[in-house]
C-alpha cells in the first residue's frame, strides 16, 4: 500500500482520538462534546472552522493557493442507542449509547487527513472537511444543507466513506449509480370494534384485518413490481390487544420499505395504501395509513466514482478495489448531499473482527451490533485515501471532475 509516511507516524495519536470518541458517544443532534473535540483539534492545527450548521455540525476550511475550486470530504459524528457489551478500556462510558457503526473511526480518519493537508498538502484550492451530525435517522446531512452548507462552502464535488465489516483491511468497494437504498417507514392502524373473545360476531376484529393486509402486501413485491427492480417491504412490528379474552379495538402494523429508485417507491406506497384501505373496507373496518420517506437512495455519480476508483487503486492496488461492489439495502443520509452535488461514497474494509481487544462482546463485529468496534488499522488507510483524493483532484484540470 502506498500510505503517506506522516500519516503513518500520526497513527498512534489518531488511535487515541478514535478511542476517546468511542468512549464518549453521543446521539443525533446531541454531539456537543464530540463537536467540541473535533473543533478543538482543527483549531489546534490552525484550521479555520464553521460551527452550527445542522445544529452541532463542524466544518474545517483548509485553503492553499489562489484557486477558487473546492471539494468536500464528509464524516458522520453520531452514535446509536445501543448498550455496548464490550468491556475493553475504551468501551462506552454512557449507558445505552455506543459507537456501533464506526463513526468514531470516520471522524478520526478525516481528522488525520486534515492534519496532513494543512501541514504537508500539495494542492491549489479549498478542502472542506465536513463533520456531520445525526446520520442515524436524524437527517443531519439535509439539516446542514438547509443551513447553508453548500452556499457557505462552495464546492464542485463531495465525497464520503464508511467502514465495511467483512471486507478485508486494505480493500475498498464502490459502485457507480445506486449503492444504498432509500429508507422509508410506515405505520398502519386498523380501526375495528372491540368485543368479548367468546362473542366475535359482535365486533370487528382488527387483528384478522391486519393479518390479511400483511399477507396481501407481499404480493406488491412479487406481483406488482417489476422482478428486475430491487425492493424490500418488511413488517417489523405488530401490536394489538392486552388480554386473552378481549378482541381489541385496534391493531397496528409498522415497518420499512427500501428501494433504489423513486418510481418503484411510488408504486409500493400507492399499492400499500390501496390494499390496506380496501381490505379494511371488506371487513367493515377502517385504516389510518401513514408513510414517511426518510432518506433517498444513495446514487454515486459516474465521473466522480471513476475518479475515486483511480485514487483507491493507486493507494492499495487494483486487485484490492471492487469497483462493482454489490449495493446494499441499508441507507445513508449522505444521499442528500449527492442530490445537491456530484460525488462518490465508498466502503473501506473493516475486517472480520479479529482486531478487537480482549474484552470484546461475544457477538460478531457487525455494524449496529453491541460487540462492534472500529478497526484502528484503517486509520492511516482512510486518511491517506482522503489526502490522495484531494491532491489528485486539484492536480487535474477542472473538467476532470466537473459534470458540465
Amino acid at each position: 500500500m502506498n500510505l503517506l509516511d506522516p500519516i503513518i507516524s500520526f497513527h498512534r495519536e489518531l488511535q487515541e482520538i478514535r478511542r476517546d470518541l468511542h468512549a464518549h458517544p453521543e446521539l443525533c443532534f446531541e454531539e456537543h462534546r464530540t463537536a467540541d473535540m473535533v473543533a478543538a483539534k482543527l483549531t489546534e492545527w490552525g484550521i479555520p472552522i464553521l460551527r452550527g450548521m445542522g445544529e452541532t455540525g463542524v466544518v474545517g476550511i483548509i485553503k492553499k493557493g489562489a484557486s477558487p475550486r473546492g471539494i468536500g470530504l464528509r464524516a458522520d459524528m453520531d452514535a446509536l442507542p445501543i448498550q455496548e457489551t464490550n468491556t475493553f478500556f475504551h468501551k462506552s462510558q454512557h449507558a445505552g449509547i455506543m459507537h456501533a457503526c464506526g463513526h468514531d473511526g470516520h471522524m478520526a480518519m478525516l481528522l488525520g487527513a486534515a492534519h496532513y493537508l494543512v501541514q504537508h498538502g500539495r494542492f491549489d484550492g479549498t478542502v472542506y472537511v465536513i463533520f456531520q451530525p445525526a446520520e442515524e435517522g436524524g437527517g443531519g446531512a439535509k439539516k446542514m444543507i438547509d443551513d447553508g452548507l453548500f452556499s457557505r462552502c462552495p464546492m464542485e464535488a463531495v465525497y464520503g466513506m464508511h467502514n465495511w465489516p467483512g471486507a478485508d483491511v486494505g480493500t475498498f468497494g464502490v459502485t457507480s449509480g445506486p449503492m444504498m437504498a432509500s429508507s422509508n417507514e410506515f405505520e398502519v392502524i386498523v380501526e375495528g370494534k372491540g368485543a368479548h373473545a367468546a362473542q366475535p360476531h359482535k365486533g370487528i376484529d382488527p387483528i384478522m384485518v391486519a393479518i390479511q393486509i400483511a399477507q396481501s402486501w407481499q404480493t406488491i413485491i412479487t406481483r406488482n413490481k417489476n422482478p428486475l427492480d430491487s425492493a424490500v417491504l418488511s413488517i417489523t412490528q405488530i401490536h394489538a390487544g392486552s388480554a386473552t379474552n378481549v378482541i381489541p379495538d385496534t391493531a397496528s402494523l409498522v415497518g420499512t420499505v427500501r428501494t433504489f429508485n423513486t418510481p418503484v417507491l411510488d408504486l409500493i406506497e400507492h399499492r400499500m395504501r390501496e390494499i390496506a384501505q380496501h381490505t379494511a373496507a371488506a371487513f367493515d373496518a377502517t385504516v389510518d395509513f401513514q408513510f414517511k420517506r426518510n432518506y433517498p437512495p444513495l446514487i454515486n455519480h459516474v465521473k466522480e466514482t471513476a475518479f475515486a476508483v483511480g485514487v483507491m487503486q493507486s493507494l492499495v492496488g487494483a486487485k484490492n478495489v471492487d469497483a462493482a461492489v454489490e449495493p446494499t439495502m441499508g441507507a445513508e443520509d449522505f444521499a442528500f448531499m449527492l442530490q445537491e452535488k456530484p460525488g462518490c461514497y465508498v466502503f473501506i474494509g473493516n475486517g472480520e473482527g479479529d482486531h478487537r481487544d480482549s474484552g470484546h462482546g461475544l457477538g460478531p463485529c457487525n455494524l449496529h451490533n453491541p460487540s462492534y468496534d472500529f478497526n484502528d488499522a484503517l486509520l492511516p488507510i482512510g486518511a491517506s485515501y482522503w489526502v490522495s483524493l484531494v491532491e489528485r483532484c486539484f492536480l487535474l484540470p477542472l473538467e476532470g471532475i466537473e459534470r458540465g
